[in-house]
């Protein structure tokens, strides 16, 4: 009895001792000038004191108050910071109460006598100054050798997903500068993939202008989320750049594999030089999006977009649909990383100069890639009274080299005039060869049967050359008046593609009414040219007027020129004769005007636009089997619509966002859809063009919201969309029921919509510690074609949510985990029994931790589900990556790594998909496990000191 008495006295104690010394506690207090007048929005910070690593922020509201609540007990280092004013620091240590509130806090105002003690206090984690971020970058401790993709997952409010895609608060990253400057162009990952973290002083994600404003100088309301790397300044004095080299043994039976890369960098106030360069077997092609385009075989793509003015919207004013004219490029080529087995080389150099009058920026990339690619593929096509199954196995080899040369020049001539000149030019030249076996089997009903009907061997070889050059000068004139402008632009264009094929196909028609369509061979030589130019011009006019509208007038003008040359040659033993129904030789002149105007109420962060425009389109073609035929068959047609456009956004302060609008696209008929020939590079599925083709009109309607707390880094973004398709161009089929030959070809269709909603929501769990962000995506379309005369609607409902947890509690451990599950549904008219419900889920996380001895461990799982039970398809592929590397030296500037790729050994690149008759699925062989021993020197080893003084 006694020692239980003395046991509940001492719980007793121990319960008072723990209600004296709190383990949590609550900071408060306001931030106000030396008047004592509230300081609101400012930005509070508490930083351990034993690294000044960041340990919770916020902002003060509007009486300059702020509270941090559930702090553990210990010291810290209180930060506050305001435009104008000097940073506040303080200690603070726990007093053993549950609320420690310090009061009224003042800053004084910042005087050139306290500019030496600012610079010396400001190095805050992240700064808050408006809608602008900017993060210190020493203050988020990576390993070293780490790259800037490494540095940005540290930021709070910054999530970088597995394949380097950037969203900041949110949304999309556009655009990656370095000191302000563009990096290798527009393409974000070229920047924070090459440079090093330890080369970063700060970091800033700001709303910029889209280019068309820049351009134009008016201002559209619309942003693009941009980051900013501000270099340390022992980096811009001096070059910094890495250089990694390794090898290592593969499984499967394949050659060793190998990767070398570098970059090389030096940077001044007005200059800046970088090169980059790779090498490897290792499927890492590092391309561009751009050199993604060169490698698909397309020379069409148009550049210098943002000089065709109209509706600031930044985008084309006229779009040429399907105009990747290279038929003798036919062969199915995917350039995507991680398919098949490829080796690539790549490399360029980037230099800018920058000053207060004069900004020049240039560039030269060069990349070439050999891709091995050994596929099977099985495709269903679905008829009104059954079905066939096409099944197919591949293997190709291709070849694609590309240079691409890059130039922006901008010459301020006085304060009001401004002139730029932009080039983008690229030579490019490929060869693929092409092996394919396919096996067609006819099913009757919705689960009858298969029965072998066709088969096809084909041995392709293709080579092929392409040259683009696209030349833009614009002129920007500022009226002294505000607000009034003028801009003009002209623009000269020209691609050029040369290419030949040459053709072996073998084809057995087992269902053949006689023996001499039982079997067929085509031998053939097919040789394309092609040349297409263009000469555009746009003027734009701005008049303010009423003090809060804008009337904005412009004017487009377009004349582009084709001439393609095709000739087939059919292939004997003795001797080639000419194919004159596949031949045929084509001049097309395309002549387009719009003119077009719309008042712009612009006022406290609301930007309200409604414009009209009329454009006229006319074509003046002909065409015949060769130049010399005296049998031209023309084209003249001319096609006059009327444009309305509404564009609204909205700044609604705070970092809330609204913006919405209605357009009408225009998608004029490629010069392939409009000739009506045939193209037999698939022997079994032969495509020809349709002279009566309309315009497409497409209505879109779309509407959204963004907000962003940064306090808290809690962003919503949420987004509603909407089409509607007139005169829609589709590619309807007929099938020929004895060969199972398809047939297809272009033709106008009413009625086809999509109906779509993307949703995200960002928040933190515990601020710098743990960040979660959900999103779902969902997207419903009515898609129409005919099959054999008959009308097919195909209705698609697709539904994605996704998840992503950013976790980085300690110094030694991050965790970034994510889960997409994705349900697509496909409903076909024509032949209900062949409804589905594919399923495609992707679930990954990368696992990184500091271990003793200076060891550091990566890993990363990605695991893939693909789910067809309707056709009892299910394919899963875990892919496991680890590797451990070691830093070495006391500088801190070599490191050795050995890495494991796809460690379980089961990589296999895998597709679905469900079309408007058909639904198609593909394996392809790909490289899988390999090892690699690496060594990287940093030409620059600059070691990150842990700060320990408490300010």
């Amino acid at each position: 009895m006694k020692n239980l008495f003395l046991l509940a006295v001492l719980c007793l104690l121990m319960g008072k001792l723990h209600a004296q010394s709190p383990a949590r506690f609550t900071l408060q207090g306001r931030a106000v000038d030396t008047s004592a007048a509230p300081l609101a929005s400012s930005t509070v910070m508490l930083l351990s004191p034993r690294d000044s690593s960041l340990v919770n922020f916020g902002r003060t509201d509007e009486k300059g108050a702020f509270s941090f609540k559930n702090l553990k007990a210990g010291n810290y280092i209180l930060k506050i910071s305001f435009v104008g004013y000097m940073p506040y620091n303080q200690l603070v240590k726990p007093t053993g109460e549950a609320l420690v509130d310090l009061g009224a806090l003042k800053l004084k105002p910042i005087t050139r006598e306290l500019m030496e003690v600012v610079v010396r206090t400001a190095k805050a984690p992240l700064t808050i100054k408006g809608d602008t971020i900017e993060y210190n970058a020493s203050s988020f401790k990576v390993p070293p050798g780490s790259t800037v993709e490494d540095l940005l997952r540290k930021l709070p409010g910054v999530q970088v997903d597995q394949d380097g895609n950037i969203r900041a608060q949110g949304q999309e990253v556009k655009k990656v500068t370095v000191d302000g400057k563009n990096f290798f162009g527009n393409d974000p990952k070229l920047a924070t993939k090459n440079l090093q973290a330890d080369a970063i002083q700060k970091v800033q994600v700001y709303n910029d202008k889209t280019e068309q404003a820049k351009l134009t100088g008016v201002e559209d309301g619309k942003k693009e989320k941009t980051v900013n790397l501000e270099l340390k300044e022992e980096f811009k004095k001096g070059g910094f750049g890495k250089l990694t080299a390794g090898a290592g043994p593969a499984s499967n039976g394949i050659s060793p594999r190998a990767d070398a890369k570098g970059n090389y960098n030096k940077f001044d106030a007005k200059r800046q030089f970088s090169v980059i360069g790779l090498g490897n077997n290792t499927n890492q092609q590092g391309l561009s999006w751009n050199d993604y385009q060169d490698f698909r075989g397309s020379n069409s793509f148009n550049w210098n977009d943002n000089a065709d003015f109209g509706f600031s919207s930044g985008g084309r004013f006229i779009f040429f649909g399907g105009d990747e004219d290279n038929e003798s490029l036919s062969i199915p080529v995917d350039g995507r990383a991680g398919r098949g087995f490829s080796n690539n080389v790549a490399g360029g150099a980037n230099y800018n100069y920058d000053t207060k009058k004069t900004k020049l920026s240039t560039s030269y990339y060069y990349s070439q890639t050999r891709l091995q690619l050994d596929a099977e593929r099985n495709r269903r096509n679905f008829l009104e009274d059954g079905s066939f199954r096409t099944a197919e196995t591949s293997g190709q080899t291709n070849f694609n080299a590309n240079h691409r040369v890059s130039l922006r020049y901008e010459k301020a001539i006085d304060s009001l005039n401004t002139i730029i000149f932009i080039n983008n030019s690229r030579l490019g030249n490929g060869n693929a060869g092409l092996f394919r076996l396919q096996e067609q089997f006819r099913v009757n009903g919705t689960s009858g049967p298969e029965l072998l009907s066709t088969r096809n061997r084909t041995n392709n070889r293709t080579i092929a050359a392409t040259f683009g050059s696209a030349n833009t000068l614009l002129y920007r004139l500022k009226f002294k008046k505000k607000g009034r402008s003028f801009a003009a632009s002209a623009t000269y264009q020209i691609n050029t593609s040369d290419g030949t094929l040459n053709l072996d196909a073998t084809n057995e028609f087992f269902q053949a009414t006689s023996v001499n369509e039982q079997l067929r061979r085509i031998r053939q030589d097919q040789e394309t040219t092609s040349l297409r130019s263009e000469y555009k011009a746009s003027l734009l006019f701005i008049e303010p007027f009423a003090k809060k509208f804008f009337w904005e007038s412009f004017y487009n003008f377009s004349l582009r020129y084709d001439e393609v040359d095709r000739n087939v040659l059919d292939v004997a033993d003795v001797g080639n004769s000419r194919n004159d129904s596949l031949s045929r030789y084509y001049r097309n002149n395309y002549i387009y005007n719009r003119l077009g105007s719309s008042v712009r109420y612009s006022y406290k962060g609301l930007n309200l636009a409604v414009g009209l425009a009329g454009q006229q389109f006319t074509i003046d073609g002909r065409f015949a089997v060769d130049q010399t035929s005296s049998a031209f068959r023309f084209i003249r047609r001319t096609f006059t619509t009327v444009v309305p456009n509404v564009s609204l956004n909205y700044d609604m302060k705070n970092n809330r966002y609204v913006y919405g609008g209605y357009d009408l696209n225009v998608r004029i008929p490629s010069s392939r859809d409009l000739q009506p020939f045939p193209n037999n590079a698939n022997p079994l599925f032969i495509t020809e063009g349709n002279p009566n083709l309309l315009p497409e009109l497409q209505h879109g309607v779309n509407m959204g919201f963004s907000y962003f707390n940064p306090g808290n880094f809690t962003n919503f973004f949420a987004n509603l969309y909407g089409n509607y398709y007139v005169n829609q161009i589709v590619y309807s089929q007929f099938v020929d029921r004895q060969t199972l030959v398809t047939r297809s070809f272009p033709e106008n269709l009413t009625g086809g919509r999509t109906i779509g909603s993307y949703l995200d929501y960002g928040f933190p769990l515990k601020k710098t510690k743990a960040t979660l962000r959900l999103n779902t995506q969902l997207n419903f379309g009515r898609n129409l074609t005919n099959i054999d005369s008959v009308r097919n609607e195909t209705y698609n409902q697709s539904y994605n949510i996704g998840t992503r947890l950013d976790l980085t509690p300690v110094e030694w451990l991050t965790f970034y985990g994510n889960a997409n599950v994705g349900i697509s549904q496909t409903r076909y008219s024509i032949n209900t029994g062949q409804n589905q419900t594919i399923i495609t889920n992707n679930f990954g996380g990368d696992l990184n931790l500091k271990l003793p001895a200076g060891i550091y461990l990566t890993s990363a799982l990605n695991y893939r589900v693909y789910k067809n039970e309707r056709f009892g398809f299910d394919q899963r592929v875990p892919l496991l990556n680890v590797s451990a590397y070691h830093i070495l030296g006391k500088a801190k500037k070599a490191e050795v790594r050995l890495s494991a790729v796809d460690l379980l050994n089961r990589n296999l690149n895998v597709s679905q998909y469900a079309g408007q008759n058909f639904v198609s699925e593909e394996r392809v062989q790909t490289l899988a496990r390999y090892f690699l021993l690496s060594f990287t020197y940093n030409m620059r080893g600059v070691q990150a000191k842990m700060r320990r003084e408490n300010f």
